[in-house]
């Protein structure tokens, strides 16, 4: 058996993809041990995991802003983004021995930690690419995942895509500068492409290919399926008895880019004529008693027990968290997608291309606009449909068992995983 390590962002979405893999470990009779920000230490605890905190010589306080909520719908956002992953990733770096100390044999690298790859190639142990957000594996046949943008392959829009890949990839040299400093340092060879920070041995996402636009993907790229009923949930409450029978609409912006009072206030506003009823979740951002006089009378809530809401759900309205997303299309809900920042712009526009759900952007954000869309997924039949069908294939998916086979192959064998 292996001691294998989670390298992860600190974030919900994170954890909800790395722990499942995490359990499933245990089960098999491997050590796991999570390596993030102090704010995950309970909840590590509480799954049964090992803790190392890499953030030592940051304060507690700047490591639960670790996650930048800024809309990243500009590129000013971006760039910023960008600032705060390099100085992380130069933390990261710098407390290397705190990883080597816990005798890792194996990393799961959080897609997001771009230094994962590096770490692990200096301890010499096997490293697996998590994707716990869309893959942003970069192709010029696809539009960033930071884009609404349609997968089209005409040239004009292969062109665009190329020009958006060298801007982003511009903005990103401050963390990409870091982790090549790093790699002259400690004799590691050089990345010739962002590319190379996935990992050579195994990539996984837990999406589903008919969920991603047609691209060439390497060999060594998986699909397994949701994690989401892989570990339990830590209970929350919940007023069951308030829901009234009618249709019910649930709306959540998310654990992160859910601070705007005014995308809630336009969600409540172009519900309110429905014959539906809407169950807001704030996600911790902000508090049920400021959305007391909401158009409609909508059930407010600080946190909701999302699964079991989304089971009873006829539509879902989302930021497009790639977690969310897979989530409402296991259960076969449709979606109404208003992304805000990361990936949701990209997976949003997945939405849109497979018919599951309608787009709204948060620039163009209006009640009329919103309630459009809210109207077309409730009355036109396609839009579950295809959700339904997403959701069978999804359950014909191993998930997390899959993917822990993959890691164990590819940890045993040191071979790219290809089959």
């Amino acid at each position: 058996m292996a001691h294998i390590g989670l390298l992860c962002l600190g974030a919900t979405g994170h954890l909800n993809t790395m722990f499942p893999l995490g359990h499933e470990l245990q089960q098999r009779g491997h050590q796991v041990t999570v390596l993030s920000t102090p704010d995950v230490y309970p909840k590590a605890r509480v799954a049964g995991f090992n803790f190392c905190n890499i953030y030592t010589t940051i304060d507690r306080q700047s490591t639960s802003k670790f996650t930048p909520s800024t809309k990243l719908v500009t590129l000013t956002g971006i760039n910023r983004t960008f600032q705060n992953f390099a100085h992380y990733a130069e933390v990261r770096l710098q407390n290397t021995d705190l990883i080597r100390e816990q005798g890792l044999e194996a990393l799961l690298v959080d897609l997001s930690v771009f230094e994962g790859g590096t770490i692990a190639e200096h301890l010499d142990i096997p490293y697996i690419t998590i994707c716990c957000i869309l893959p942003f594996y970069q192709d010029p046949t696809i539009p960033p995942i930071a884009t609404t943008w349609a997968y089209n392959l005409a040239w004009w829009a292969q062109m665009r895509n190329r020009a958006a890949y060298k801007l982003f990839n511009w903005m990103a040299q401050p963390v990409l500068q870091v982790i090549s400093r790093y790699r002259q340092q400690w004799n590691l060879s050089a990345y010739q492409h962002p590319n190379d920070i996935f990992s050579k041995l195994a990539i996984i996402t837990r999406h589903i290919p008919e969920f991603e636009f047609p691209r060439q993907l390497p060999p060594h790229f998986h699909f397994t399926g949701s994690f989401h009923q892989a570990i339990a949930r830590e209970p929350v409450a919940f007023p069951f008895e308030q829901l009234n029978g009618k249709p019910l609409i649930y709306a959540s912006m998310g654990t992160l880019q859910n601070r705007s009072t005014v995308v809630f206030q336009t969600i409540a506003a172009a519900c309110a004529d429905l014959n539906a009823q809407l169950v807001i979740s704030l996600g911790g951002g902000l508090e049920p008693q400021a959305f007391s006089d909401l158009p409609g009378s909508p059930l407010v809530v600080k946190y909701a027990p999302q699964l079991e809401l989304l089971q009873k759900a006829s539509l879902n309205i989302t930021h497009a968290g790639l977690n969310t997303t897979l989530e409402s299309l296991s259960y076969g809900v449709p979606m109404v997608a208003i992304p805000v920042t990361d990936d949701q712009p990209g997976v949003a526009a997945r939405i849109q291309w497979t018919g599951s759900g309608e787009l709204v952007e948060l620039s163009q954000l209006s009640v009329s606009k919103l309630r459009g869309a809210i109207a077309r997924v409730l009355t036109e039949e396609t839009y579950q449909q295809n959700a339904v069908r997403l959701q069978a294939i999804m359950r014909q998916t191993k998930g997390v068992h899959r993917a822990v086979d993959i890691i164990e192959q590819a940890v045993f064998t040191g071979s790219p995983v290809t089959d």
